[in-house]
């Protein structure tokens, strides 16, 4: 299986002895299933704030990594959680003052319907959860996701994500839609994606599936990014509660912040979804995850299963996720997302000018995908050219997409103007260095970027 931005044998030999000697012990303890990204892998052994330095104390500007929201190594993050590793740390089964404290802080940043919280450690066992609570809830099986969705790498959570490849079989009792990805797709995205759906409920039903839920990352970040126009889900929603299922909006990559608008991406749409799912920005780096929910739904679930989980919603955790939304607050995070992210993405348009290789910029907030073509199609190779030619520049972004042909370009919440203006340079000599020769309405310098005619 391949993967976008991904170490292949093929670059091995490029590599220093002490980098092949380090790939050879890893492929012998962790196996064949891992991936490292990058032709040449990075080797990081400290984190602060935007940066991620390496072995030989290189800094690189992290423009890719939403697990450390609030900045690698954010000093009231690391003192929350070692002040209570110091203190206590233990399962959910006793009494905590902190498990509850955190709880009423997140039902308090969510629309008043979604008044329940349930702990798990990652975005994955989230999912997991909200499929095993969609099935008892409604009696179906069938769950519907976009065509080159991730949502999770348990056994459930797997089969319905189809970003994993060939090699991970979908459920038959999953059916894939198309995002509103083509700008003609996108000019009427509100209906485009209510027949997806009703198209993909139909087909369940034909094979005697009741729908249970349609899932989606609010910004469809591994369809290519696709944040506008604001609204457009909300009629795909009807189309699903119609059929009895049930709308789970996936926040692991869209949520706390990030598209500057609000805590949440469902929020940019006008929705409440029944249930809403997140993970690996909650702890900054801790691993946590969390499902709320609507309280009937809840409830329903309770009174039929039991729940547990050791680890998640342990002291340390809800310590950590706590710290993060205070620094999110005192910090004016989600602001400063809207703000850099808006300057950024302006930025990269104005490039885009003066590379046809970028064929559509979009995002939200510190949330941007941009397409890469070459004669006028999608190229995933063109965009790992660029993608790693960021990281000889010691920029660190990514791809994604069904065609791995979006660049995805997302910083932590405080990255700074500053930043955008470290990025946007570095971005012009990338580019520059590639297309030298196709570059129009401008004079080349590959050292120092581009000069507008």
């Amino acid at each position: 299986m391949t993967m976008a931005n991904a170490f292949g044998a093929e670059h091995f030999v490029r590599l220093s002895q002490d980098e092949q000697t380090m790939i050879r012990r890893r492929e012998k303890v962790l196996g064949a299933a891992y991936r490292l990204f990058y032709e040449r892998p990075l080797h990081f052994v400290r984190g602060e704030g935007v940066w991620l330095y390496d072995a030989e104390g290189q800094a690189y500007l992290d423009a890719y990594n939403n697990v450390a929201s609030v900045g690698h190594c954010n000093p009231s993050v690391v003192e929350a959680m070692a002040r209570q590793a110091a203190t206590l740390n233990t399962h959910t089964r006793y009494l905590h003052d902190a498990i509850l404290t955190y709880a009423e802080a997140l039902v308090a940043i969510c629309p008043a319907e979604l008044s329940q919280v349930m702990f798990t450690c990652t975005g994955s066992e989230a999912n997991d959860l909200a499929v095993r609570m969609a099935r008892t809830c409604t009696g179906g099986e069938g769950i519907i996701v976009t065509e080159n969705a991730y949502h999770g790498v348990t056994a459930v959570t797997s089969a319905f994500s189809p970003s994993l490849g060939p090699g991970v079989d979908l459920g038959p009792h999953v059916r894939t839609v198309r995002p509103p990805l083509s700008p003609d797709a996108r000019a009427d995205a509100g209906a485009f994606f209510a027949r997806e759906v009703a198209g993909a409920v139909a087909d369940l039903r034909r094979h005697g599936i009741k729908p249970a839920m349609l899932i989606v990352d609010t910004i469809f970040s591994s369809d290519g990014v696709i944040a506008d126009p604001p609204g457009f889900l909300a009629p795909a929603i009807e189309v699903i509660r119609k059929s009895g299922g049930l709308f789970v909006a996936d926040e692991v990559q869209p949520g706390f912040g990030r598209t500057g608008d609000a805590m949440w991406g469902f929020q940019r749409h006008g929705l409440v979804p029944d249930m809403v799912t997140t993970g690996k920005p909650m702890g900054n780096g801790y691993p946590m995850g969390a499902l709320m929910a609507k309280p009937q739904i809840v409830d329903e679930f309770g009174h039929k299963a039991r729940y547990f989980n050791t680890f998640g919603g342990n002291p340390v955790a809800v310590s950590a996720g706590q710290a993060v939304l205070d620094v999110m607050e005192r910090d004016g995070l989600i602001a400063n997302a809207k703000d850099v992210g808006a300057y950024l993405k302006a930025g990269i348009e104005a490039v885009a000018q003066a590379f046809p290789a970028i064929a559509d910029v979009r995002g939200a907030g510190l949330f941007i995908g941009a397409d890469i073509v070459e004669n006028g199609a999608p190229s995933a190779q063109a965009a790992t050219r660029i993608v790693n030619e960021m990281r000889k520049r010691f920029v660190l972004i990514s791809a994604s997409g069904l065609q791995g042909n979006s660049l995805k370009i997302r910083p932590p919440l405080v990255f700074t103007r500053q930043n955008a203006d470290h990025f946007l340079t570095t971005f012009k000599q990338a580019l520059s260095s590639i297309y030298i020769d196709r570059c129009r309405l401008c004079d080349l310098n590959p050292e120092n970027g581009i000069v507008q005619k």
